[in-house]
This record gives structure tokens, sequence and C-alpha cells, in this order.
């Protein structure tokens, strides 16, 4: 089992910065890529951005892309979500999730963290 803990949410203004952090412990060797995913209210949850575990593979979903930034530190098993230029539409509940080795699903998820960005 992996256990995933994020934390960073918060309230900011239009234009400002937030960086989410996704604590990860358990069998922590069985992971292949960490993402996060948000989900606004009323709407689907959708993919953000996502990270290989080992190598450099990194993605981004379009509306973030240029915004947002993945990175990790394997040594203290924590990835990392550096967002700026937040704007109103990228409010949502935020939720780390992690993919094990040989498997195409995000099996692990974390209880999420609330991000809400005021015009």
């Amino acid at each position: 089992q992996v256990q995933l803990v994020e934390s960073g949410g918060g309230l900011v203004q239009a234009g400002g910065s937030l960086r989410l952090s996704c604590a990860a412990s358990g069998r922590t060797f069985t992971i292949y890529r960490m993402g996060w995913f948000r989900q606004a209210p009323g709407k689907e949850r959708e993919f953000v951005a996502s990270i290989n575990w080992s190598d450099v593979g990194i993605w981004y979903a379009g509306s973030v892309k240029g915004r947002f930034t993945i990175s990790r530190d394997n040594a203290k098993n924590t990835v990392y979500l550096q967002m700026n230029s937040l704007k109103p539409e990228d409010t949502a509940v935020y939720y780390c999730a992690a993919r094990s080795s040989g498997t195409n699903v995000y099996d692990y998820w974390g209880q999420g963290t609330q991000v809400t960005v005021s015009s």
C-alpha cells in the first residue's frame, strides 16, 4: 500500500501562486508515476500534471502548461505542484495520485486539498 497526503492548498487572488505538496509513504518503491488531478464543483475530475518517479517523463494538461510546474524530491518521497498565474477557473479540490509499476491506472489517491482563486 501507498499512502498519500497533500498539503499547501488555500485561498489566493487571481495572478497569485501556490505550491502543493504530496508526501508518499508505505511501499513507495512500487511507484511508477505520480500525478495531480483536480475536481471543480459540478465538474468531473480532470488531469493536471504527472511525473515519472524514476526518469524525466513529465506531462501537463493544456490548460495549465506554462503556468504550473510539477517536480519531485525522491529523497523526501514528495511531489510538488508549483502553480503560478492562478486563475479563478483553477479553483478546485486538487488530488495527488500514484500509479504503481505494471498498472495503467492511478491506484492510490490522497484526500485532496482545496485551492480557491478569487477574482
